[in-house]
């Protein structure tokens, strides 16, 4: 399509169930910042350094905290047949484990934190055991030293939490000088971890640098005065991440998941210990989980902004019933910038906001949305891919790969590569995303805007989208105009991608000048393009 006078339509379609008839991308450090850098890294795998860390040995932890969730048994038989999976890779068990050549900083980030441990609890095999004791006994004996990947703050708090929630997994029948080279281990990790929590990157990462600092002040029972500071910087991050509605500051469902669930820990092992739990954490899960609920589909699974792959609803059943959170389902989500249609068995949910700032998941997805009817879902984005560096990740991330409008193929908001905290992040986005809902005789409307092209193209994306009183008729329209003022350029081509699920199947009807949808299920919807837009109100 090309640009249309002063008004452009994208799109006025109608879908109904068929009854029959920021920044740039981070510049190269400057020749003394890699010095002072590559002086910090030698300190710090000094001898000296690790003398700083001494002290003496705990006789054994004073308490060992649980660990709430289950772990996936398929993957800890996958660790028992020689093989550790993650990030979109995949290595021998062997001597190399702790350092094969081409493993990038997720895969070892994931290996080193240790918290597979659970994955191998989940499989009941006894060789679960002897297989988590050689691969500690290995790292005892060859990871003892400072890493930038490996005693990254986050990666150490999960590899304490790991290691204090399993000690007796690990430690049981072990030979008393790896015992006591293990105790060591967790003690001198726990100051290093005190000093350098907060330089963990602002967001999940530093929650979970934040969890592994209580937990193992609980172990190894370290003074008031210390655990104290744990809870103070742990109620910090949370005012600072949870918005009001309960969203997380990334603004992804799949990260908010992962928050939610190392909150939870926190407050049970505090419970435990007998501990004071810090009302800004109950107050924050109490919210979290209504917000969890929002963003699910009528499967059960989670909706695909931001970073987030389907899920099993299982997994989200779990942390919602150790939530324990009672709230109902927010009617829209103001604060992290998201909208709910529900009505009869079809939901409808919609990024109404800006790309979040942490985490490295934001993706250039404004105004894009996703339907589900029943337990079935038809229209999507394209969700994250599951390697941290891969270029496909960064495709996946573009406006193209979300079902919204794009102007030619540029990104609404600017995707930029990775860099040395995270797999990638925003520049330019939209700076006003207004959203607004109306409801009548259970019929409901949308209308949404967003400003991310205005700099580049003079243009704003408005998206109007309508629901029936029983979800069985959807309307959409799509207008890119320019505000008052502004002179829009000439000659863009635009285009409205609307993506289905894998399972939803499409066929040309009626000459061409209309598509069938068919769910799975055999559930019929047909898309009737170029009709009115949604009924005036």
């Amino acid at each position: 399509m090309t640009g249309l006078g002063e008004r452009l339509k994208a799109v006025s379609s109608r879908l109904s169930r068929s009854t029959g008839s920021g920044a740039r991308d981070q510049q190269p450090d400057t020749g003394l910042r890699a010095a002072l850098q590559g002086a910090v890294r030698l300190a710090l795998r000094s001898p000296l350094y690790r003398m700083s860390l001494a002290g003496k040995r705990p006789a054994a932890l004073t308490l060992m905290p649980a660990d709430p969730w289950t772990g996936d048994g398929q993957r800890g038989l996958q660790i028992l047949q020689g093989n550790f999976m993650a990030c979109g890779q995949s290595f021998p068990i062997d001597a190399r484990v702790w350092a094969p050549v081409g493993a990038h900083d997720g895969w070892r980030a994931d290996l080193h934190g240790f918290l597979w441990l659970r994955d191998l609890v989940a499989t009941g095999h006894e060789e679960g055991r002897a297989r988590a004791r050689e691969l500690l006994a290995a790292w005892l004996a060859t990871q003892g030293l400072w890493d930038q990947v490996t005693w990254r703050a986050d990666v150490l708090g999960n590899r304490l939490t790991g290691w204090v929630c399993h000690y007796a997994y690990l430690a049981d029948g072990l030979p008393a000088d790896i015992q006591g080279q293990f105790l060591d281990q967790i003690a001198m990790q726990a100051r290093h971890l005190a000093r350098v929590a907060l330089q963990a990157p602002p967001g999940a990462l530093r929650l979970q640098a934040l969890r592994g600092l209580v937990l193992v002040g609980l172990a190894l029972g370290l003074p008031e005065r210390s655990r104290d500071r744990a809870r103070a910087l742990l109620v910090t991050e949370v005012k600072r991440q949870i918005f009001a509605d309960g969203g997380h500051i990334s603004r992804s469902p799949q990260v908010h998941q992962a928050v939610l669930k190392d909150l939870i820990h926190i407050r049970d092992a505090l419970h435990r210990a007998r501990a004071e739990v810090p009302s800004d954490v109950i107050v924050a899960i109490d919210r979290m989980a209504p917000w969890l609920r929002f963003m699910r589909h009528g499967d059960g699974g989670l909706a695909l902004f931001n970073d987030t792959n389907e899920d099993e609803a299982a997994s989200v059943d779990a942390v919602l019933q150790q939530a324990d959170g009672t709230g109902a389902i927010p009617a829209s989500a103001p604060h992290s910038g998201f909208q709910r249609l529900v009505s009869g068995r079809t939901v409808l949910v919609v990024d109404a906001g800006s790309p979040g700032e942490l985490d490295g998941t934001a993706h250039a997805g404004t105004l894009s949305f996703e339907v589900s009817f029943a337990k079935e879902r038809l229209i999507v984005n394209c969700g994250a891919h599951f390697s941290d560096r891969s270029e496909w990740r960064r495709v996946q991330r573009a406006t193209a790969a979300h079902s919204t409008v794009s102007i030619d193929d540029v990104n609404s908001a600017e995707v930029l590569g990775p860099c040395s905290l995270w797999p990638g992040s925003i520049g330019q986005r939209p700076r006003q995303v207004t959203a607004v809902m109306q409801e009548q005789d259970g019929h409901l409307w949308l209308d949404l805007s967003h400003d991310g092209y205005l700099s580049r193209f003079g243009l704003v994306h408005h998206r109007r989208l309508f629901m029936t009183a029983g979800g069985e008729d959807i309307r959409g329209e799509d207008t890119l105009s320019p505000p008052a003022g502004i002179s829009r350029v000439a000659g863009q081509r635009f285009t409205a991608r609307f993506h289905l699920h894998p399972r939803a199947n499409a066929m040309m009807v009626q000459d061409g000048t209309a598509v069938l949808i068919r769910l799975s299920s055999g559930v019929p919807w047909r898309n009737m393009p170029n009709r009115s837009s949604s009924p005036d109100h």
